[in-house]
């Protein structure tokens, strides 16, 4: 067993949680919790905590938020604590190069993919949304590329057809939580062989955008079910129909699209009562199962078309032309 180690911890949103919550169950000694300031959160737009700092102040340990990472001042801070590793889960900032050396095991990051597949800020909703089977998490320490340092330890998670990116970042943060603990002390005590990426497989996942959510019918379904899923809870795959913009947010696609030849893609299908079928691209047909108007509720198809009725024939508008 080895000896208990001073750590200071980097992160932001829920996925980083666990890992937090992991590393204040062991023996180790949490010195400092960075995580980004408070910000306007959610639709009242009140400044609120962050949930690492809600957890982190919760039990007592020192939390500072930085605007600057570089500032000379924080960085003595760090020094000064004399820290023996540092953690990273998805603290939201590329961390820079002055701040990598302190430690004196490095810095180990949680990263939510199969490296060196999906580096970058939304590695899970990426892969979904490209309608990868699996994906994992990967231990990797720090280096100043982007998600590029050498590989420690990996886990391997599939994911469901049907699974979104809440479900399946979820379950990764307690995969990735577990394997940083154990990753740690084998760090610690020489146990650990790094493993360096294969540049020439790496894929980028860049942050989301609004624009990410647009619907092109001219996809197939099977994407565009990938979109849907990839991009929930934010920023939602949307369409719109006469000036009315309609969230997504369940779809499957259908095994028989006989029905969408021919037929313009975003056209409304003829379909039983209740079921809201769409023509996408390559004949294929996407049922929408769950949506809502921008402002409003999330309805069930049936109950939707109830109040808001959407003829057959009608067309769903695509992205706006470049």
């Amino acid at each position: 067993m080895t000896a208990p180690l001073r750590v200071i911890f980097f992160g932001t949103p829920v996925f980083a949680v666990p890992t937090l919550e992991a590393l204040l169950d062991t023996s180790h000694t949490l010195v400092a919790v960075v995580t980004q300031p408070d910000r306007p959160r959610h639709r009242g737009h009140q400044v609120s905590r962050s949930p690492v700092k809600i957890v982190a102040d919760t039990a007592g340990v020192p939390v500072w938020q930085p605007d600057r990472l570089r500032d000379p001042a924080f960085l003595e801070r760090v020094s000064a604590l004399a820290p023996d590793a540092g953690v990273v889960a998805a603290y939201g900032r590329i961390l820079p190069a002055p701040l990598l050396t302190i430690p004196r095991l490095g810095l180990l990051n949680v990263h939510a993919s199969l490296l060196p597949r999906h580096r970058g800020a939304a590695p899970v909703h990426r892969a979904i949304m490209v309608g990868d089977r699996e994906t994992g998490i990967t231990i990797m320490h720090i280096v100043e590329a982007l998600d590029a340092g050498p590989m420690l330890a990996a886990v391997t998670r599939a994911i469901g057809p049907d699974e979104t990116s809440v479900e399946v970042e979820r379950d990764l943060a307690r995969i990735g939580a577990d394997l940083l603990v154990g990753t740690l002390d084998r760090v610690a005590s020489g146990r650990v062989r790094p493993v360096e990426q294969d540049e020439s497989a790496a894929t980028y996942a860049p942050r989301l955008a609004t624009a990410d959510g647009i619907i092109d019918w001219a996809r197939p379904a099977s994407a565009l079910h990938n979109q849907v899923r990839g991009l929930h809870p934010w920023p939602h795959a949307s369409t719109s129909l006469d000036d009315r913009r309609i969230i997504v947010l369940r779809t499957a696609p259908c095994p028989d699209g006989a029905d969408a030849a021919g037929q313009p893609a975003g056209t409304i299908l003829p379909a039983a009562r209740g079921r809201l079928l769409v023509a996408a691209g390559e004949n294929t047909v996407l049922e929408i199962l769950t949506l809502q108007l921008a402002g409003g509720r999330p309805m069930p198809a049936h109950a939707f078309l109830a109040g808001h009725p959407l003829p057959a024939g009608a067309r769903f508008a695509g992205p706006p032309a470049a």
